[in-house]
């Protein structure tokens, strides 16, 4: 079995204070974890999150055992979304691949798994035509094809459709007040026992409606304040804020709709509890992360750029996921068309967490793709 080894690469610095390290702001670097096959490096892999650590990733050992270097890559958030720019992910993830090119492989695939499959995808999309000239808040991007190699495949596993489409189906609409994080309106809280399951579909029509109408006061929010910031002699051209309880899906707990073979709750645990806690998807950002990542002016929607590519595709379905279903699985489909195809990995979790046994499966059908390119 090969070791372990560490990549550091270096990226361009983009806004200030992304970091509060006065080290990593002189000379910012990006850290990845891989194993390199023995032999010829014909294929190699990378598997990325917006900010969750990927270095030791499940499928960076199963995938060098069938002779494919897969790296673990760090984006230069990791840890920390609050001023988390996918503009500026996506080039750190043109450095992880150059970085591979470097060390001689011939083949590249993307693994977007969970929330990196919209990363891998906005990046291809990116690479094989750059548009992402300017941030959401209008700012530039100062990215450069060059910045972006296209890669030769794509695989996406555990696949969330984007960010801003997360936040747009577990956003809380029963809060009341924005500073106030325990203000409820019963009649829209799906965690009230007084809506029982499964939620009465006029319920849910009410819901989705009111999810919809708090995205939207919240965008116009941030955009009227950074207006008024940027008109502001002297005044910082962003600022950070709390959206609280972004954790109201009812899928977490009636599981008629969007059947699949998932467990009660959440990939986080009882979802009541995470949908109040301090720390939860989109719960501090800032402006312009919001912007990027969180509003309908994202540029990171997964399947609408996947839509955009032309390398093929291979989709991977955990039957048992808690956060992805089947409506998320025939997104991505539609949205690959005929370079796509879908394995079922039957009764996986979010994680493959206490699931050992099928993690070769996973590892099993992306190296029959990387192999097949």
């Amino acid at each position: 079995m090969p070791e372990l080894q560490i990549a550091v690469i270096d990226v361009k610095p983009g806004a200030a204070l992304e970091s509060q390290s006065g080290l990593q702001m002189l000379r910012p670097r990006i850290f990845g974890a891989f194993m390199a096959p023995a032999g010829p490096r014909k294929v190699a892999a990378i598997v990325m999150h917006p900010t969750s650590n990927f270095m030791g990733h499940y499928l960076i050992g199963p995938l060098a055992e069938r002779g494919i270097c897969c790296m673990g890559l760090n984006s230069r958030y990791m840890g920390n979304d609050t001023l988390l720019l996918m503009e500026r992910a996506i080039q750190d993830l043109g450095a992880g691949v150059k970085h591979l090119r470097a060390m001689g492989y011939g083949k590249i695939v993307l693994i977007g798994n969970s929330g990196g499959a919209a990363l891998a995808s906005f990046y291809q999309a990116q690479a094989e035509r750059l548009t992402a000239t300017h941030f959401p808040d209008g700012d530039p991007t100062h990215l450069h094809p060059d910045d972006l190699p296209p890669v030769d495949g794509i695989a996406l596993a555990a696949a969330h459709l984007g960010r801003s489409r997360l936040l747009a189906d577990w956003i809380d609409p029963s809060l009341t007040d924005e500073h106030d994080p325990l203000s409820v309106d019963p009649a829209l809280d799906m965690y009230d026992p007084r809506h029982r399951v499964p939620y009465e579909a006029a319920f849910l029509a009410r819901f989705k409606g009111a999810q919809q109408a708090r995205l939207q006061r919240i965008e116009q929010w941030v955009l009227g304040r950074l207006e008024q910031l940027r008109s502001t002699p002297g005044a910082p051209r962003d600022q950070a804020f709390i959206v609280y309880r972004t954790h109201a899906d009812p899928r977490c707990v009636d599981f008629s709709l969007d059947p699949n073979d998932r467990a009660p709750g959440s990939v986080w645990g009882d979802a009541r509890q995470v949908n109040y806690s301090a720390n939860a998807m989109g719960r501090t950002t800032s402006l312009t992360a919001f912007l990027s990542q969180w509003s309908s002016r994202s540029q990171a929607d997964g399947p609408a750029n996947l839509a955009r590519t032309s390398c093929p595709k291979l989709l991977l379905t955990y039957t048992a996921d808690q956060s992805t279903f089947p409506s998320t699985r025939d997104a991505w489909l539609a949205a690959g068309g005929e370079h796509i195809r879908n394995v079922d990995i039957v009764g996986g979790n979010h994680y493959l967490a206490g699931q050992p046994e099928l993690v070769p499966r996973a590892a099993d059908a992306i190296a029959e793709f990387a192999h097949a390119l």
